[in-house]
């Protein structure tokens, strides 16, 4: 496939922070290496306690985390949706015209306003709510329609998390590889250590580990050491 990614602008949907990272992390890097511009929309984020830790954090603390990341990785800016607890893993109580006119129209990070060449979702499969609740809308906001009256990025994806392998039904094998340098997936992994309070130690599906495993395991599957892997919603060549 011949791809220029320096020619992309590239907006990336992250209901939570640090979900940009788990699903793209490493093609954030290469991407931005190559000369591309990238934007990621939040969706929401609020006081947390992850089941599996007691580490409690703040929206003040996440919101911290996103400027470092962002800062680390060079994104070109990033805006947060609906904040707080009234929204937090709640996205799904809000209708879906809604949550599909922020991502097609409203937000200052809008497809309508930013004109992405490539929009990257979560897939709807995720058994986080939240998730669900972005992919619908990602699913809408990107419907195909007159391209003289509306943007339509040429390249839609939708990204994988390792916690997405615990699903209630099966998902189609991944049609989509990047291949990744080590580099890529350096950034990567010292991204999702910026995001203090949501990395994890191995075994979880958050640790530094399980990244790692995966991006070998995605690469095997292309024939190349590393890679993260995509499903493809739509690409106009």
């Amino acid at each position: 496939m011949n791809f220029t990614w320096a020619q992309q602008r590239i907006l990336i949907l992250s209901p939570h922070p640090d979900d940009e990272i788990l699903g793209c992390g490493g093609l954030i890097h290469k991407a931005k290496s190559a000369g591309a511009e990238v934007f990621v929309q939040f969706l929401t984020v609020g006081n947390t306690t992850d089941q599996s830790s007691s580490v409690f954090s703040s929206p003040t603390e996440r919101n911290d985390e996103i400027k470092r990341v962002a800062d680390y990785q060079r994104w070109d800016g990033w805006h947060m949706a609906f904040p707080g607890d009234e929204y937090h893993l709640r996205l799904d109580q809000i209708p879906r015209l809604e949550l599909t006119n922020m991502v097609e129209q409203e937000s200052p990070l809008a497809i309508a306003r930013l004109r992405p060449t490539m929009l990257i979702a979560p897939h709807r499969s995720s058994y986080n709510q939240d998730h669900q609740a972005v992919a619908e809308a990602a699913h809408t906001a990107t419907r195909p329609s007159n391209t003289r009256l509306r943007h339509h990025p040429d390249l839609v994806l939708a990204y994988e998390e390792a916690a997405d392998q615990w699903r209630a039904d099966s998902v189609p094998m991944p049609n989509l590889l990047v291949e990744l340098a080590e580099d890529d997936l350096d950034s990567k992994l010292e991204a999702m250590r910026q995001y203090a309070t949501q990395i994890h130690e191995h075994p979880h599906t958050r640790s530094e580990q399980t990244l790692r495993s995966l991006a070998v395991l995605r690469g095997m599957q292309a024939g190349v050491p590393l890679a993260e892997a995509y499903h493809i919603m739509r690409c106009l060549a």
